[in-house]
């Protein structure tokens, strides 16, 4: 974390034109940041970098897609979306976020926009990477629970399990920690069969 830091502190010193302090990031100034290998999100203000993820993450992204997708596609309940792609969260909370998959229900697609989704998803879904866990465990969590986003699942390569969370009185509840042997729980996916197992599959 302090590495990426430090990266981030010196890209932006030797930046001609001059950057935001910590906490006066806006949208424009992100929509300035260089299109690199770099993934960069913006949480109250402060600009958050990360590189590009290993293969590991990518297949877990892949296999969730292809499951969550189908019971999207069967059951026409709404648009499920992956990364790279920009939330523009509320109250400046992240402007913007880039979850690695979102979903909004179908009776709520209309803040799905042509290039940003623009309120608050009804589930967000961090695989997390060594570079970056505790923003995903830690600053993330807290965003989304203040922001309204209902279920929040936090899915960790190196221990194979899928973390579910929602949201109770503005704070989250595990609803369940689930390994190689289960199956995936959701509120916001009712009657979703997902064997964790298979998203960890090699």
């Amino acid at each position: 974390m302090d590495h990426l830091r430090e990266i981030r502190d010196e890209y932006v010193a030797t930046t001609a034109r001059p950057w935001p302090e910590p906490g006066q990031w806006t949208y424009a100034d992100y929509a300035r940041l260089p299109d690199d290998n770099w993934k960069y999100e913006v949480i109250e203000g402060v600009l958050y970098m990360t590189p590009s993820p290993n293969t590991k993450h990518q297949r877990i992204i892949f296999r969730l897609l292809l499951h969550l997708g189908q019971f999207v596609l069967q059951h026409k309940t709404g648009e499920l979306l992956p990364a790279p792609y920009d939330v523009i969260l509320p109250d400046d909370l992240g402007t913007p976020v880039q979850p690695d998959i979102l979903f909004v229900r179908q009776d709520r697609r209309h803040i799905v926009g042509a290039k940003n989704t623009q309120g608050v998803p009804d589930l967000m879904i961090e695989v997390l990477s060594p570079s970056n866990w505790e923003d995903d465990r830690k600053v993330k969590f807290d965003v989304y629970a203040r922001a309204g986003v209902p279920e929040y699942w936090i899915v960790d390569p190196l221990a194979e399990t899928v973390e579910v969370f929602v949201l109770q009185e503005d704070a989250y509840t595990l609803l369940g920690r689930f390994t190689q042997d289960d199956t995936v729980q959701s509120q916001v996916f009712d009657g979703l069969t997902l064997p964790a197992g298979e998203v960890f599959a090699p």
